[in-house]
C-alpha cells in the first residue's frame, strides 16, 4: 500500500521504517526539517531491536500535499497536543476514502481530529481512527536509525464512528495484523494507559530528572512500589469513568498482559517482569511529552468527562494540579473538554449514538 506517516520523532520514523520493511511505499512527512535532515536525501532509515536492518523510503520532507496524495493509510505519530493542527493543516488535501489513523489518539483524539477537519470543510468520505496506545516502544539511536525494544502483540483500534470499523477490518490485516478492531473509540481513549503510567511516575520522579538529567531505567528504576500505588489509584478512577459510559475496561494490570504477555500480583510486580521496558531511559527534563501530552490530552479530559457523570477523581485531578505548578500551564484551561470534542451537553446515550453511528443529538 502507499502509506504516508505523518510524524518523524521516535515513533514516527519507526513506524515508517517497519511499514517499508513490510513492503510498503511509505511516504514520511515532518513540519520542519531539523528532524529528518539526516535522512531527507538518501531517504533510507536503519531499525535495530526487535526489528533489524536498512529499509528505503519513498518519500521524505515536508511538502504535506506531496506526502499525502494517493495515500490509501495516513499514519498521524506526533504528539496529541499537535493533533488539533496537523488536522487543519491537513485538511485541504484529504482525499475521499483516505483512512486517518491516529497513533495514538490519547482520550478523545479522533474526536478532536474528527471535529477540526469538518470545520475546516474536509473532503467527506474519509475514515478517522485512533489506536489506544502506539505499537512500539521505541527511540531514534541517531541520524537514520530506530531502535524498536519491543512490538506490542496487539493494539485496539476504532473508527469514529464505529460503524466504519468494517472498512478498517478490510484494509488494516493487510499493514499491521497487530492492531484489533475495539467496540468504539470509547473504548480506545478510555483504555489510554499513557494517562495512568506517564504523568505521576515523571512528576514523582521529579528530583532525580532534574539531577541525573534522566539517566535511569523510567520503567523498571522510576517507578516503586509507592510510585506503582499512586499509579493503581489513577488506574481505578480511569476505569470507573470507564464503566460509566459503558465501556469494560482493561486494567493496567491486564493490559500489560494483553499487550506483552507479562503477568504480575500488582501493577509494580507486572511492570517489572515486561523485558520490554528494559533499557528505555527516563526523559531528560520534565518538558516532555509524558507532561505535555499526556496531562492536557489524557488526564485533562478523563476528568472532564468524570464531572461530566458525577465521578470523583481526586488522584487524577492531585496530579494535574501538581503539572500546573510545576510546568507554569493551567492544563485545565489548556486541555481537551466535552466541547473540543463535540460533546457538551451529550447524555451517555447521546455520546454512544455519535460514536457509533455518527449521528449527534442533544
Amino acid at each position: 500500500m502507499r502509506i504516508c506517516v505523518i510524524g518523524a520523532g521516535n515513533g514516527g520514523q519507526a513506524l515508517a521504517g517497519v511499514l517499508a520493511q513490510r513492503g510498503h511505499e511509505v511516504m514520511l512527512f515532518n513540519r520542519s526539517e531539523k528532524r529528518i535532515s539526516g535522512i531527507v536525501d538518501n531517504r533510507t532509515l536503519r531499525l535495530e531491536g526487535e526489528s533489524s536492518g536498512p529499509v528505503k523510503l519513498a518519500y521524505v520532507g515536508t511538502n504535506i500535499e506531496k506526502a499525502i496524495k494517493n495515500c490509501q493509510i495516513v499514519m498521524i505519530v506526533v504528539p496529541a497536543f499537535a493533533h488539533a493542527s496537523v488536522a487543519e493543516r491537513i485538511a485541504p488535501y484529504i482525499e475521499a476514502g483516505q483512512i486517518i489513523i491516529l497513533n495514538p489518539g490519547r482520550t478523545g483524539g479522533a474526536l478532536e481530529f474528527k471535529k477540526v477537519l469538518d470545520a475546516n470543510n474536509a473532503k467527506p468520505g474519509y475514515v478517522i481512527a485512533e489506536a489506544q496506545t502506539f505499537l512500539f516502544a521505541s527511540r531514534i539511536a541517531g541520524p537514520g536509525l530506530v531502535r524498536i525494544f519491543r512490538m506490542k502483540n496487539a493494539v485496539p483500534v476504532s473508527a469514529l464512528p464505529a460503524k466504519d470499523n468494517h472498512i478498517l477490518s478490510e484494509v488494516l490485516p493487510e499493514v499491521f495484523p497487530e492492531f484489533v478492531i475495539a467496540p468504539n473509540v470509547l473504548y480506545t481513549s478510555f483504555n489510554n494507559i499513557g494517562a495512568v503510567f506517564h504523568p505521576a511516575a515523571l512528576l514523582m520522579n521529579a528530583g532525580w530528572i532534574e539531577t541525573t538529567h534522566g539517566n535511569f531505567q523510567f520503567y523498571l528504576d522510576g517507578i516503586s512500589p509507592s510510585v506503582a500505588r499512586v499509579l493503581t489509584k489513577i488506574d481505578e478512577e480511569r476505569c470507573e469513568i470507564a464503566r460509566a459510559l459503558k465501556i469494560e475496561p482493561l486494567g493496567a494490570v491486564e493490559w500489560l498482559d494483553f499487550a506483552y504477555d507479562v503477568k504480575g500480583r500488582d501493577l509494580y510486580e507486572a511492570i517489572h517482569n515486561n523485558d520490554g521496558y528494559q533499557g528505555i531511559r527516563a526523559p531528560v527534563s520534565l518538558y516532555n511529552r509524558y507532561i505535555l501530552e499526556d496531562v492536557p490530552m489524557s488526564l485533562v479530559p478523563i476528568s472532564y468527562f468524570g464531572k461530566s457523570f458525577g465521578i470523583n477523581t481526586t488522584t487524577i485531578d492531585s496530579i494535574i494540579n501538581i503539572a500546573n505548578v510545576v510546568m507554569g500551564i493551567n492544563y485545565w484551561e489548556k486541555g481537551r473538554n466535552m466541547d473540543s470534542l463535540g460533546l457538551s451537553g451529550l447524555s451517555i446515550n447521546s455520546i454512544w449514538d455519535y460514536v457509533e453511528m455518527g449521528v449527534k443529538a442533544l
